[in-house]
């Protein structure tokens, strides 16, 4: 019986946490994220306009050279880069980098009309270089895929609901709270019998 609740337990502290989608290989790792959500994502469509994040998070465990670049598969330049770190196919170098080295990258997109109602996907890919093996590694994936519609983006401003004692409102996590509300429920039942 103990055993039961405990992998329900664990079953229901797994399903809490946020998992991180990416890839690894021998020489790093590499994470990514668009507008919060874990890459690849699929299934989202934009206006021409509507501004998006990606933010990307490289770990080395080399010594070595680790470079990457936002790229587009397609002829067509789909995207405009509002802020990061660079333009869309354009090389970042980080040189004679330590083994543990890390760093965050965060870029902020949005369609600029040259390409509609298609997928306009953005990859990734990222290059580790080691300096004792002379030998590299690549990892190279999609962050997103979204439909770009033909609709132009507006900003839509939401009415704000004062909360009481100047505090603000947040958001409750549904599903969690229904996972933890079924495995309180599954655990008492399993008691009882």
């Amino acid at each position: 019986m103990k055993f039961k609740i405990l992998i329900l337990i664990l079953i229901l502290l797994f399903l809490n946490f946020e998992i991180v989608a990416g890839a690894e290989n021998k020489y790093g790792s590499v994470r990514a994220w668009f507008n919060g959500e874990n890459a690849t994502v699929n299934g989202v469509q934009l206006k021409i306009g509507e501004p998006i994040e990606l933010k990307l998070d490289v770990l080395s465990k080399v010594n070595g050279h680790v470079s990457l670049k936002l790229k587009e598969p397609g002829v067509t330049t789909a995207y405009d880069v509002l802020s990061g770190p660079s333009k869309i196919d354009e090389k970042i170098s980080n040189l004679n980098i330590e083994s543990n080295w890390s760093k965050t990258y965060t870029w902020s997109l949005a369609p600029n009309g040259a390409w509609k109602n298609g997928n306009a996907p953005i990859n990734i890919i990222v290059q580790f270089h080691d300096l004792k093996t002379k030998n590299d590694e690549i990892i190279q994936f999609t962050i997103v895929n979204p439909y770009i519609l033909d609709e132009q983006y507006t900003v839509t401003v939401p009415e704000k609901t004062p909360s009481p004692a100047g505090t603000s409102a947040k958001a409750t996590p549904f599903l969690p709270v229904i996972f933890t509300v079924s495995a309180l429920l599954l655990a008492w039942r399993l008691k009882k019998s």
